[in-house]
């Protein structure tokens, strides 16, 4: 079957539960098992658009990451277990299921900016936002969005990529790879304080990247309304005002209310609404070229129905995205008066 330009492109293989992580790590090959059963949950027939994966070449994987780094986590090919951070594990095919997570964001690139299909979500596992480009961390490998932000500028020569993270953690090596660069606007809503410890207001680029990370360090407790309204008055207006050729998402689900490794209390609806934000932005900017790659989420039922709820959004049936009110908090009004320095976008009432 050819691609469907219509349809959204879903990008997975279940090679990706050959991460062996151990037992009674939260990052384990059970998640995959709940993104097999959102894509295949029957309200998605017929939208989706199944594509298959390649393995991410070495020079592209190096984009973004030091020779050194990706010798480190070749050098786990075959060995049991090797802890390459506190909470990082590869086992004996860890850096070849890395290759392919890498893999699955890049095939997810090709297929929006070629227009074979109209948005994607691509089920990377290993997740990648920890991942800078000299350390692996935080279950992370390779960073997945950021090689794929630098994929969109060398093949496809894109200038302005926006890079929305919703994770409950900070993605510490995604602001690290794009903190001197004026071309990836990266904007992360993140529970502070929490792992890893950074994302604080003041950190904004550096160089020609000044005011071109825009974080918003929230406090434990926050629901489906108050990131509402962090999109609606300070994400949204951002993202027009820089007026991206593309989109991508780190979509992290581990701020729902029943994970266990977060404090937020965020549920389906939540994550529908911010989907429908950031799909109305990229009509809008980029004629809606979006890509979607997971991260975190460790609720395993939890993970599996906020990835329909998403999914329903980004098809186009959007039932659940519209029952919320935004309520403003004075998370809102901080962020809007910090970062309007940089983005006149928030200057409006």
């Amino acid at each position: 079957m050819r691609p469907n330009e219509n349809k959204t492109g879903i990008i997975y293989s279940e090679v990706l539960k050959s991460h062996n992580t151990g037992s009674g790590h939260p990052e384990s090959s059970a998640r995959c098992d709940a993104v097999e059963k959102a894509i295949r949950n029957p309200i998605l027939v017929g939208h989706l658009e199944s594509l298959t994966p390649r393995l991410a070449e070495p020079e592209e994987i190096l984009l973004i990451h030091w020779q050194r780094l990706y010798d480190e986590i070749m050098s786990t090919s075959g060995k049991e277990q090797t802890f390459v951070d506190s909470d990082t594990v590869a086992g004996r095919e860890t850096a070849s299921a890395a290759h392919l997570s890498v893999g699955c964001v890049l095939t997810a690139v090709d297929a929006v900016l070629e227009g074979r299909v109209r948005n994607a979500f691509a089920f990377a596992r290993p997740p990648g936002h920890h991942a800078k480009p000299d350390q692996a961390m935080g279950f992370c490998f390779f960073n997945n969005v950021a090689i794929a932000a630098q994929h969109a500028a060398r093949k496809y020569h894109k200038e302005r990529t926006l890079i929305i993270d919703f994770d409950v953690h900070h993605g510490n090596g995604t602001q690290n790879a794009f903190y001197n660069s004026a071309n990836v606007l990266y904007i992360s809503i993140h529970q502070s304080p929490h792992y890893p410890g950074t994302g604080s207001f003041v950190e904004v680029g550096k160089k020609e990247g000044e005011g071109f990370t825009v974080n918003i360090p929230a406090p434990a407790g926050l629901g489906d309304s108050e990131y509402l309204s962090l999109f609606r008055q300070v994400v949204v207006p951002i993202g027009l005002q820089f007026d991206p050729e593309l989109i991508l998402v780190s979509a992290g689900f581990d701020a729902h209310r029943d994970d266990p490794l977060g404090g937020m209390t965020l549920t389906r609806n939540g994550f529908a609404a911010m989907a429908q934000q950031i799909m109305e932005l990229a009509e809008q900017t980029c004629k809606g070229k979006t890509v979607f790659a997971l991260e975190g989420g460790y609720a395993l039922v939890a993970l599996e129905q906020s990835i329909v709820a998403v999914l329903e959004v980004m098809t186009g049936m959007n039932p659940s995205a519209d029952v919320l009110e935004a309520k403003r908090s004075e998370l809102v009004s901080e962020a809007q008066k910090f970062h309007r320095h940089y983005w006149k976008s928030l200057n409006t009432p």
